[in-house]
């Protein structure tokens, strides 16, 4: 066979998506001039078949003498100054396809990509040269609003799908984030005892309580743990971002759950109410609760005591409400403190003055003096008589004896 005919079967011999060797010519206008190697057949390499990003530089990636594996796209509408046909070849779909190869069976694992840009319903990302897909459901453990904030970064993500011939490529950010808050939260409960006061991050505030970040896992703090005086809001006791002191007070690792207690780790409202309202003392406080058997005043925030319905008034209380309002600002008197039961005995009427009891009068209206009626005399007790019983041989003047006379009768 001579030089021609051999020249001639390795033109024949290149078709499109062959894999070839070609040799850099010349780079110049964004593009290469590339030999096929052992064809005698010419081909282009352009800036978009190397890289995806539109604006880098062609000689940071290909220089003269450069010899590369090609995939040969198509046939270029032309031919070079032999004759011959020229091809267009590309070095990143090639590294694609090598990809795509390399994909097979990797279901479930997770590798490192590139966020190139935020589409309809999730992430559009590259993976050595395969696109892929992240819907917006899997991007994070909640809907995420703002996808552009990912766009340019690099992340790990798990491979859900690979199917080459579909070019579906489907992947999972939140699995790597769900893995790793899992894990976290095995190391952070292997760590953490009930009774423990820890430090933590504010991370949500919700109708209910604040949800605490301890490095790796969420404790609730309830409505009724943030503070020892009443919680109407949580958001105005704590907002997102605060660092606080926080007490364990359950652990529950299977099911994943930690309850915690701001207040806790607060000094209590009770502790210094000997001082602050010590027995016999005044204090000022508002009703904040009525009650069929009396009123419950806040002395101060945490503290409430108890003026029971008898305490009220020196007059008669049927009902609390007749005589006071909630949020009336009253000034008590303090009769009994028993701070570890958190009980305050109150009182308003002690510190008015006791209305005088009125007078017994002995006249009437008119000054006159009333008319009593003559107490009776006393009856004199009648003489009981028992007469002994009667006895053969005696008779009633036995009995009576020499005073009695019959002609008395």
């Amino acid at each position: 066979m001579n030089e021609f005919e051999t020249l001639l079967n390795s033109v024949e011999d290149v078709k499109v998506r062959d894999v070839v060797k070609g040799e850099i010519l010349s780079v110049e206008d964004g593009q290469a001039q590339v030999a096929i190697v052992g064809t005698g057949v010419e081909g282009v390499l352009t800036l978009r078949e190397i890289t995806n990003d539109r604006d880098a530089d062609i000689n940071t990636f290909v220089k003269p003498g450069d010899v590369l594996d090609l995939l040969v796209i198509k046939q270029i509408v032309g031919k070079d100054a032999e004759g011959a046909n020229v091809y267009l070849l590309s070095l990143k779909r090639l590294e694609a396809r090598k990809a795509w190869t390399a994909l097979e069976g990797k279901e479930g694992e997770i590798v490192t990509v590139k966020v190139t840009k935020d589409v309809k319903g999730g992430l559009s990302v590259d993976y050595n040269g395969v696109r892929g897909f992240i819907p917006a459901s899997m991007i994070d453990t909640y809907f995420v609003k703002d996808t552009k904030k990912f766009v340019g970064e690099e992340i790990e993500a798990k491979i859900i799908e690979v199917n080459a011939s579909e070019n579906r490529f489907i992947l999972s950010r939140r699995a790597v984030v769900e893995a790793e808050a899992a894990e976290a939260k095995k190391e952070a409960f292997a760590q953490l005892q009930e009774g423990d006061i820890v430090e933590g991050t504010v991370s949500r505030v919700t109708n209910f309580g604040a949800f605490v970040d301890l490095g790796g896992i969420d404790g609730l703090v309830h409505v009724s743990e943030l503070s020892h005086s009443r919680v109407k809001r949580p958001s105005d006791v704590v907002k997102p971002g605060d660092e606080v002191q926080v007490k364990i007070l359950k652990l529950d690792e299977e099911a994943g759950r930690l309850s915690l207690s701001l207040k806790a780790t607060q000094k209590g409202p009770w502790e210094e109410v000997e001082e602050k309202a010590p027995v016999g003392s005044t204090v000022e406080g508002t009703v904040k609760r009525l009650t069929d058997f009396g009123a419950f005043v806040e002395l101060y925030p945490g503290v409430e005591g108890l003026v029971h319905v008898s305490q009220i008034s020196w007059e008669r209380v049927e009902n609390p409400k007749d005589v006071l309002k909630v949020g009336q600002v009253v000034n008590v008197k303090v009769l009994d403190v028993k701070p570890e039961e958190q009980r305050i005995s109150l009182s308003i009427k002690a510190l008015e003055e006791a209305p005088e009891r009125p007078a017994r009068r002995n006249n009437n209206e008119d000054g006159e003096k009333r008319d009593r009626k003559p107490r009776a005399p006393r009856k004199a007790a009648k003489p009981s008589y028992e007469l002994p019983e009667t006895q053969e041989g005696f008779s009633l003047a036995d009995f009576l004896g020499d005073d009695f006379d019959i002609n008395d009768l």
